[in-house]
């Protein structure tokens, strides 16, 4: 009877979740439940030390500059770098760096020796191992499981990475309370173990593009003109790029707001966090459930408005309840937006130039960073973090709607050129 229902279970969460039917996408996927969670909790306890530290939101934003200007400069490099080495072995050297460089911060703060410029060069290391990490990590997913799920596949991954966005800030914000910031760096370094242990299971035959020396440059060039080429890669590159300069800056935002508009202290900003990361998981279970019909281009387009209309919300309003909910609904629009965004990309890649393709997926996703925490920081430490929310919102409502007109503009006049009108 229990092996029946637990057979009937089994079978349907299969059919609901077919990248679970995938042995080595489990291995990659509970070693990524438990290390994401280590790095979210970093990201909350670090943002909230900085701010301890200087009591600069600019320097806060100074500090996203610093981790992700390198992948900024060095994603297309990367790119090549991806396509031409096991994808498997990329990663364990990303991650096994990576635990390297949060042991580095948990000893700076146990030993009560950090200093701001400390954990500026550490974030600018941990940037330049995520500029190899970003391209390696998006195109391993459909070597793992192949294109037929891999929509699924990238929304299971979300909710790996939002789930972590819940728990990591909210336990983060008890932590630092109760021991201090120095624990969420130390356990996250020892959740790297989890993850590189799973990377050692994966056993894929990986896809290699062999190259002969001295062809680093034109590789990039190809990549780029193959992007180029496609439209509904460059349509999507450039709706990322929006959305991520002035539509992400969560780092920087919500701290800044929690703290001087809201007047929270560590756990209530780990709590708003951690209600980013509801709303994100939320829309990650509704996409991997309906990803059998595929990624859908139209949130492209309507999602980003979304996103600025509740940004608007955020920057007028001073209730925290009402924040926390708001924000909320933005994980989910984000999380839509960005698992279409990831797989309209993947899936419209061919094998030999996925690495290049998807180095520009991160360098429009995280190398946008340093632009948007630039920007975000410099409004909060003149004017305020509800004022940095009005200003990202309405710059993101104004570019976006300026793609939406010119690829209508351009579609219907390629309409009419067919029919013999133009």
């Amino acid at each position: 009877m229990a092996n029946g229902l637990q057979g009937v279970l089994l079978g349907r969460i299969g059919k609901a979740f077919p990248a679970f039917k995938v042995k080595n996408y489990r291995y990659f996927w509970i070693g990524q439940l438990i290390s994401v969670m280590g790095t979210w909790m970093q990201t909350a306890a670090q943002s909230w030390l900085v701010l301890t530290i200087t009591d600069s939101p600019f320097l806060l934003g100074l500090l996203g500059v610093a981790q992700f200007t390198p992948v900024l400069a060095f994603s297309l490099l990367a790119g090549v770098f991806v396509d031409r080495f096991p994808k498997r072995s990329i990663l364990l050297i990303t991650q096994f760096a990576s635990m390297l460089l949060a042991f580095a911060l948990a000893v700076l703060v146990f030993t009560n020796t950090v200093q701001y410029w400390h954990i500026f060069l550490l974030s600018f290391g941990l940037g330049v191992v995520k500029a190899l990490d970003i391209p390696a990590r998006q195109s391993f997913m459909i070597e793992l499981v192949g294109k037929d799920v891999l929509l699924n596949a990238i929304a299971l991954n979300s909710t790996v990475f939002n789930l972590a966005r819940i728990v990591g800030p909210a336990v983060a914000g008890i932590l630092m309370a109760m021991v201090g910031a120095g624990w969420c760096f130390l356990i996250n370094g020892i959740t790297f173990i989890a993850v590189i242990l799973g990377i050692f299971k994966i056993d894929v035959r990986p896809v290699i593009n062999k190259r002969p020396r001295g062809t680093v440059l034109p590789d990039i060039k190809e990549g780029l003109a193959y992007l180029v080429k496609s439209p509904i890669l460059t349509t999507t590159t450039l709706m990322l790029a929006i959305v991520s300069t002035f539509g992400m800056n969560y780092s920087v935002l919500i701290p800044v707001f929690a703290r001087n508009q809201l007047g929270l202290d560590s756990q209530g900003y780990g709590w708003l966090m951690a209600s980013l990361g509801v709303g994100s998981l939320i829309g990650a279970l509704i996409i991997a459930g309906k990803s059998a019909k595929g990624p859908s281009r139209a949130r492209l387009f309507v999602v980003p408005f979304i996103t600025s209309a509740l940004f608007l919300l955020i920057g007028f309003n001073r209730s925290y309840l009402l924040s926390a909910f708001l924000i909320c609904l933005m994980g989910l629009a984000n999380i839509f937006f960005t698992t279409s965004a990831n797989s309209l990309m993947q899936i419209n890649s061919s094998n030999e130039l996925r690495g290049r393709v998807m180095s520009v997926y991160s360098l429009v996703f995280a190398g946008s960073t340093p632009l948007g925490n630039l920007f975000v920081g410099t409004v909060s430490d003149r004017y305020g973090g509800a004022s940095a929310f009005v200003w990202s919102g309405a710059i993101t409502f104004t570019l976006v709607s300026t793609v939406v007109i010119v690829h209508s503009l351009r579609k219907r006049i390629k309409r009419l050129s067919a029919s013999g009108q133009v």
